[in-house]
């Protein structure tokens, strides 16, 4: 992951606080989607693992208070996920229409969708697992529709000595350790790092 991924996780509670009292804030979220939308055509849901506000914070704040369960499998299912997209790009869509273009009641839109999204990430967080929320984040599943097989995480097989300290080590609780395509892997790293034998590496 990169440097700054530790630290940027204070952007989502700024916009879903702050953005209450000051709803330009909101707009951060468009910078957002244009980020994530650009980086998935190439590295996949990279952006999830390196650029994501809410994806810090659950990692090194949520992280300190979760109970560290196994994420449901229901969770990852398309068939939660691509209604869940829906319904919550529809009812933004009709909160839009609905501002009738003043500048701040669109970016309260953004807030009042940060504050809910990240509410139910932290609930969820903490009851589950950090990333709970990222197996069924509509953005992550846009990511994983669009780049999802690019930036591939690679097992040179000749080194790997199963001890799965790489699948302990993933935050998306993904099967890190062969070489089978993971669109929902979010390239943070971690699994490289914690290889003893350095069997990880990631190929564009």
């Amino acid at each position: 992951m990169l440097r700054i991924t530790p630290y940027i996780g204070i952007l989502v509670i700024i916009v879903s606080i702050a953005g209450l009292w000051f709803p330009l804030l909101g707009y951060f979220l468009l910078l957002v989607f244009a980020t994530l939308l650009i980086t998935s055509f190439f590295r996949g849901r990279w952006f999830c693992g390196n650029l994501c506000p809410r994806g810090s914070f659950n990692d090194f704040w949520v992280g300190k208070i979760t109970r560290n369960r196994k994420i449901p499998p229901i969770f990852r299912s398309f068939w939660v996920r691509i209604p869940l997209f829906i319904m919550m790009m529809g009812f933004m869509g009709y909160r839009l229409l609905s501002t009738q273009g003043l500048i701040n009641q669109i970016g309260m839109v953004f807030v009042i969708m940060c504050l809910v999204t990240t509410t139910i990430a932290l609930i969820a967080g903490a009851s589950i697992s950090p990333r709970t929320w990222c197996t069924f984040c509509p953005m992550g599943t846009v990511q994983n529709l669009i780049g999802g097989h690019k930036y591939q995480l690679q097992v040179e097989g000749s080194k790997c000595i199963d001890c799965n300290k790489c699948e302990k080590s993933c935050p998306m609780q993904l099967d890190v350790h062969t070489n089978s395509i993971r669109p929902d892997c979010i390239k943070c790293g971690r699994c490289i790092t914690a290889c003893p034998t350095n069997a990880l590496s990631f190929k564009a």
